[in-house]
């Protein structure tokens, strides 16, 4: 076994429990909560190793970034059916190659953004997963709609053809206390189920990541989205290259 795959079995085994035990301790199945290993300045030997080890969902910060990293993958694994997860902003002039690659975008937060993309899908592919990118905690630096604007906007994206509107995602701010750490992801459900009260069919609540998943699944969470958990500490990719690329 490579020093690379036993430290990230090690690593996968711990966050899967703790996703276990947080599902346990608030009267949920481990099993509905998702988990997507966020690979982003990890190269795509990390990704392999972790696909190896079961992991099938990666979120990717970068367009550009991301589509080297997919056809190295299929290039190296084709065998091995990947999800893919946008979770950082998107430019206008990403959209199409998001709309043509990705399984998921999970950071919709202008109507613009989400006509671009239901055009661009192509016809051949299902129905691009989206989600609506909230501000949840009001930080000038993030994206993300206000509040009051998710629900014209869902609302609006979920008319759309080529788009399956699927939920929300948001990013709060960090904070020292469990408490503290609860609030914002207790917000995010509320506007969840005014959502589905209102008629859209949602499934999902990507919210969560490394330092707060517990509090997330608590409130709640259908997806969370874990990085250094799994890889460590982000940095210059520093990964091996695969074997397909020697």
């Amino acid at each position: 076994m490579s020093t690379l795959i036993a430290a990230l079995q090690a690593n996968l085994t711990r966050v899967r429990e703790r996703i276990a035990a947080a599902a346990r301790a608030g009267g949920r199945d481990p099993s509905a909560i998702a988990l997507v290993a966020v690979s982003k300045t990890f190269g795509a030997a990390h990704v392999l190793a972790a696909a190896k080890l079961g992991v099938r969902a990666f979120g990717e910060n970068y367009v550009q970034e991301a589509l080297l990293k997919i056809a190295q993958m299929r290039q190296a694994a084709p065998e091995l059916s990947c999800q893919w997860h946008l979770i950082g902003p998107l430019q206008s002039n990403k959209t199409r190659a998001a709309a043509q690659t990705f399984d998921w975008v999970q950071t919709v937060d202008r109507l613009k953004i989400a006509e671009r993309l239901s055009a661009q899908r192509p016809p051949h592919l299902p129905p691009l997963n989206v989600l609506i990118q909230v501000n949840i905690s009001g930080e000038a630096s993030k994206s993300g709609v206000t509040p009051a604007e998710v629900a014209s906007l869902a609302h609006a994206v979920a008319a759309l053809p080529r788009l399956q509107l699927r939920g929300l995602m948001a990013i709060p701010a960090p904070a020292a206390e469990a408490g503290a750490r609860r609030a914002p992801f207790a917000r995010l459900r509320a506007l969840f189920e005014d959502l589905r009260a209102q008629g859209l069919p949602l499934d999902t609540l990507s919210m969560g990541m490394s330092e707060d998943l517990e509090e997330a699944i608590a409130e709640g969470a259908t997806m969370v989205r874990v990085g250094t958990a799994i890889f460590g500490a982000r940095a210059a990719d520093t990964s091996p290259p695969l074997a397909a690329d020697r």
